[in-house]
């Protein structure tokens, strides 16, 4: 995950609408958040654990250099890395005179390799993010920025959609697989970059494309400029994360010129049809289960209602609940009507399981309301495989539907019946073919090659100590 922004205009204030452009990302990292401008000839960032709005205020905004003609911006979801001080973004690098700021969205596969070769080189490395090692792959080489990212994007593999600044120009690129998105805007002639057209929406900027796999694009006095930095390497020109669609970007966004809501309000639709059920109403796991809930309640003619309500202030907290509240700890985020579950039949719609913890609580938690019947669906394939790109998901051996029939998840989960939207149905759903999409996590088949280092039960297991 993580949410990247990044804007050259000299008459505007960058630090404020980078703010508020972190504001429409929040969705996609909740860990930390930071702003790096630059003046022409030097950079200043503020960065800091916590939400958006827990790291900035008037104060922390008015410290951004005033006359700053550039900004990028960054919200983290950790997956290499421990969320620490350090490993906050923007990543801030210098050398010989030479300073860039970092931020990046995605997760390398060859971090450690890269490591071991500046390490041999006398390259000091301060955090255990795979983001140090872009920017220091940057900054180390002796050529222009620009050619510093080409040689940058030669080397790295796995998924990133990053943004670099030097002071006086940003240049946005996206990896030659196309994982994660990036999409490139105006404002009043002034070039913007954003993972999601969401953060373009909310600054005013106007959707101009998406940067394609591979491409680079410059942001400075003389406009944006894009170009092809590395060769495409996939075959249908991208293979961005199918769960941006199911689940990760914003509703509001668009990606590839398709329109999310109604994309999952599709796939809603079309597993009302390949798993028909007779029941009394629908309803959703808010909020991301919301669109498919609609779509399938509109499909099957069954009544769809509100069943549980989400308690929209519970996010990331320091404050841990006593134990007891902690058992039950799902109801700090969820609780049902029983108004309106007890005595019906009900069909569940949410976009995923994974693990099933969550799930099997949900369904625990409707019966106790009162339910008759509780039928779980949906609007995505079983989980079978973990995501090395980005998404700390699950290790392998902890995906209930990873070696379990659709019936054994659902005795397992306690649910009257279970069913997932096909992978045919799922594709149909996005208006795109299947080969424009990473969809490893449910097939198997990754874009790239995975290390067999980093293949440790599923999840990313580099922590190197930091040098001193």
């Amino acid at each position: 995950m993580c949410g990247i922004f990044g804007i050259y205009a000299p008459d505007r204030d960058v630090a404020r609408l980078t703010y508020f452009a972190l504001f429409a990302l929040q969705h996609r990292g909740q860990e930390s958040a930071g702003i790096a401008v630059g003046d022409g000839r030097r950079i200043t960032a503020q960065k800091e654990l916590g939400l958006v709005p827990q790291v900035f205020d008037e104060t922390s905004l008015g410290a951004l250099a005033a006359d700053a003609v550039t900004a990028i911006g960054h919200c983290r979801y950790s997956t290499t890395g421990s969320s620490r001080w350090p490993n906050t973004q923007p990543i801030l690098r210098h050398r010989q005179g030479r300073t860039v700021a970092l931020a990046h969205n995605g997760n390398l596969t060859n971090t450690a390799e890269l490591r071991a070769e500046l390490q041999g080189r006398g390259v000091k490395l301060e955090t255990t993010s795979d983001t140090e090692v872009i920017a220091a792959l940057i900054c180390e080489h002796p050529g222009t920025l620009e050619e510093g990212v080409r040689y940058a994007m030669g080397r790295i593999t796995g998924a990133f959609s990053a943004v670099v600044l030097d002071g006086s120009q940003i240049i946005a690129f996206r990896d030659p697989d196309g994982i994660r998105p990036l999409v490139l805007g105006d404002l009043d002639g002034n070039p913007v970059v954003a993972s999601e057209t969401c953060a373009l929406d909310i600054v005013g900027a106007a959707f101009v494309c998406d940067i394609e796999p591979g491409q680079m694009v410059i942001l400075d006095a003389d406009g944006p400029r894009v170009a092809q930095a590395q060769p495409t390497r996939q075959s249908g020109g991208a293979a961005l994360c199918i769960f941006e669609f199911i689940y990760f970007a914003r509703p509001d966004s668009r990606m590839d010129g398709v329109g999310l809501h109604a994309a999952r309000v599709r796939m809603g639709e079309r597993l009302a049809t390949e798993a028909p059920i007779d029941a009394d109403i629908v309803i959703a796991v808010p909020d991301s289960g919301t669109p498919a809930a609609q779509g399938f309640a509109r499909a099957s003619g069954i009544p769809y209602t509100d069943g549980l309500v989400k308690n929209r202030y519970v996010g990331r907290t320091f404050i841990q609940p006593e134990q007891r509240l902690r058992d039950n700890g799902l109801r700090l985020k969820f609780n049902p009507l029983p108004d309106v579950i007890a005595g019906q039949r009900v069909v569940v719609v949410d976009d995923s399981i994974v693990r099933g913890t969550t799930t099997r609580k949900i369904v625990r938690m409707l019966f106790d309301a009162g339910a008759l019947e509780v039928h779980l669906r949906i609007s995505s394939p079983p989980i079978v495989s973990p995501c090395y790109y980005g998404i700390d998901m699950a290790a392998g051996d902890e995906l209930i539907a990873a070696d379990r029939s659709s019936q054994a998840v659902c005795q397992l989960l306690g649910a009257t019946s279970l069913a997932y939207l096909s992978q045919a149905g799922l594709q149909a759903s996005t208006g795109q073919p299947a080969e424009r999409f990473c969809r490893a996590c449910l097939t198997r088949n990754y874009p790239t090659p995975i290390p067999d280092d980093i293949r440790d039960g599923g999840r990313f297991r580099f922590e190197a100590a930091p040098v001193a």
